[in-house]
């Protein structure tokens, strides 16, 4: 259908049937946004478009698909309630006051940090991305996957509600006061200490690792994976006696 008989219909909803035309129409052909444009109930599938902006003031109530686009930066005040979806997309930064309530899907991009005070809802998704750095205080409800990146160290206050996922980064230490409510994995990574007083609420996988000993205080609700390590010369008598008054749960693979 043309151009010119989809305006002429969008208009005649808008003025007789009190219908808005929808948001990707008028912003595509540049007719003038009002408020009610910018709350979108539902989901605003972008996936592999030519967009390469949006809107200031964009809420989307469901999930926002930007993978594989050429956006670069999203506006102040974006607010998505449901997952957010930039995998392969040109993003290069992170506005502040950004809200995501499900979960944020940053692979194979170009985002080397993320905005002070940031929080998501669900997962957080920066394996194979160029982040070299997290702020203070950054709060995770879900997953957060940090596999095959270069980041060396953690911020302070990390707390990630799910699993953290770290194999085969350049990580190199952890922060003091780190909080996993799932499993942790350090798998095949150079790092060598764990910080004292770490708690781990699921399994804790060091194996490759050059690891020597474990903290004093150390809590792991799951099992503890060793395999491969300076630590499989200690008994597992010795290895809990080390992490006084800490505990682990399940076994210990070794």
């Amino acid at each position: 259908m043309e151009k010119k008989t989809l305006k002429r219909i969008f208009e005649f909803l808008e003025e007789k049937e009190q219908q808005n035309p929808p948001f990707l129409w008028k912003y595509k052909n540049n007719i003038r946004l009002i408020e009610k444009d910018l709350n979108i109930e539902g989901d605003l599938n972008l996936f592999d478009s030519k967009i390469t902006s949006l809107p200031e003031g964009l809420k989307v109530g469901g999930n926002l698909d930007l993978g594989y686009t050429n956006i670069t930066s999203l506006p102040k005040g974006l607010k998505v309630g449901g997952d957010l979806n930039l995998t392969e997309s040109d993003i290069e930064t992170l506005p502040e006051g950004l809200e995501v309530g499900g979960s944020l899907y940053l692979e194979y991009t170009n985002i080397s940090s993320l905005p002070e005070g940031f929080k998501v809802g669900g997962d957080l998704y920066l394996a194979e991305s160029n982040i070299t750095s997290l702020p203070k205080g950054l709060e995770v409800g879900g997953h957060f996957s940090l596999n095959d990146t270069n980041i060396t160290s953690l911020s302070e206050g990390l707390k990630v509600g799910g699993d953290l996922y770290l194999a085969q980064s350049n990580i190199i230490s952890l922060s003091k006061g780190l909080e996993v409510g799932g499993s942790l994995y350090l798998s095949n990574t150079k790092i060598t200490s764990l910080p004292e007083g770490l708690e781990v609420g699921g399994d804790l996988y060091l194996r490759y690792t050059s690891i020597t000993l474990l903290p004093k205080g150390l809590k792991v609700g799951g099992m503890l994976d060793i395999t491969n390590t300076p630590l499989t010369k200690y008994s597992d008598d010795k290895l809990k006696e080390m992490i006084k008054p800490g505990f682990i749960e399940g076994e210990i693979y070794r």
